[in-house]
């Protein structure tokens, strides 16, 4: 790992840290929640409250970025004092998003914000409001010990001390943590911490680095599914048996750090009203449903079928990756333990079993 500009925070004074850039910025930390502190999610943060970077939240940051529901523009319509017989419509956008920093996330969070930059920063058309919040986040993620059970970042080409899509990395050392700066954003913010690292930190960071990032080496990866998918994609026995379980309820897309699908609608009272975008999901019924009634994606298999060709095939040979950093949400809160790796792994086999 190319060290870069570094800075050391105590354990003591990473309180203090907190509450100077919550002064600056609109912070968000994942941390137990008041009423289930068993269950960790990103929230707001407050002086005393305590950061929690050893379990994953149980939603993703992305909703700082791409709200579950958010106002586009508002608008009223009139009648033109010119041309009484023409309508016109009056159109005000939305106010500036403020400043906002993710403190803390996992390297898996941090990544997901890579394919939703692919999908609305690159390419023919830039969505403005994923783009004004984008311009002014900061994302400092931490390096985690190593993958468990549900974890498959390994297998989407990350692991657990990748950088990519982090402004800050933090790497857990003794009695503290030592802060590289990634972006220039990232340097704006370590620049401003007068704590270098000694030699000792940095080798110790220098360790739990390595040894995170080897923590994923013998995965099986799924980086060249996309011919297995090509291969099955006509075959419906394979994903009616793969699918029957799944309630389409959702869930997988919701929490999923690198989701994006939407919806928007125009809400009106009278002659003003607005727009409005909300989260959607390609494993609802209604999510392809024609304004004729028909559904070109009427079952749940072809959905799901869906959602596995658009991150392991159509995303991935646009892009170059997966569109999934592996954070393992989906098997983990699964209501009937669907579990997308063994789908994408089944893809593969030579022997066609699923006929």
């Amino acid at each position: 790992m190319a060290m870069k500009s570094a800075s050391f925070v105590s354990s003591a004074d990473l309180s203090g840290l907190l509450v100077r850039l919550a002064e600056k910025a609109e912070l968000w930390v994942p941390a137990p929640e008041d009423t289930a502190p068993h269950r960790v999610t990103f929230r707001p943060f407050q002086a005393g409250m305590d950061l929690d970077g050893h379990r994953l939240p149980v939603t993703s940051p992305k909703k700082l970025l791409f709200p579950q529901g958010e106002e586009l523009l508002r608008f009223r319509t009139g009648r033109s004092s010119s041309e009484a017989a023409m309508e016109t419509v009056l159109l005000e956008e939305s106010a500036d998003p403020r400043p906002t920093i993710v403190f803390g996330c996992r390297p898996c969070d941090a990544r997901g914000f890579v394919v939703f930059d692919r999908a609305f920063l690159q390419g023919p058309f830039v969505d403005p409001y994923y783009k004004a919040r984008r311009d002014k986040n900061l994302v400092v993620s931490m390096v985690c010990p190593g993958p468990d059970a549900a974890c498959f970042c390994g297998a989407v080409g990350s692991h657990p001390a990748d950088t990519q899509g982090s402004d800050v990395q933090m790497i857990p050392v003794s009695e503290g943590y030592v802060l590289h700066a990634l972006t220039e954003k990232g340097q704006e913010l370590v620049r401003h911490l007068e704590n270098a690292p000694s030699q000792a930190q940095e080798q110790e960071a220098r360790h739990v680095w390595e040894s995170a990032r080897r923590s994923v080496e013998n995965v099986v990866s799924l980086m060249d599914s996309a011919p297995h998918f090509r291969k099955r994609f006509a075959d419906a026995a394979f994903w009616r048996l793969h699918t029957e379980r799944c309630l389409s309820c959702g869930v997988c897309t919701f929490l999923c750090p690198t989701c994006y699908c939407f919806t928007i609608t125009d809400e009106t009272d009278g002659v003003q009203g607005q727009r409005l975008r909300s989260w959607d999901a390609c494993m609802f019924h209604h999510f392809t449903q024609e304004a004729s009634g028909h559904n070109p994606r009427p079952t749940k298999a072809e959905r799901f079928r869906n959602r596995v060709g658009h991150k392991f095939s159509y995303f991935a040979e646009k892009h170059g990756h997966p569109a999934c950093c592996g954070c393992g949400r989906c098997l983990r809160h699964c209501p009937v333990a669907m579990d997308i790796r063994a789908i994408v792994r089944a893809m593969g086999e030579t022997e066609d079993v699923h006929a």
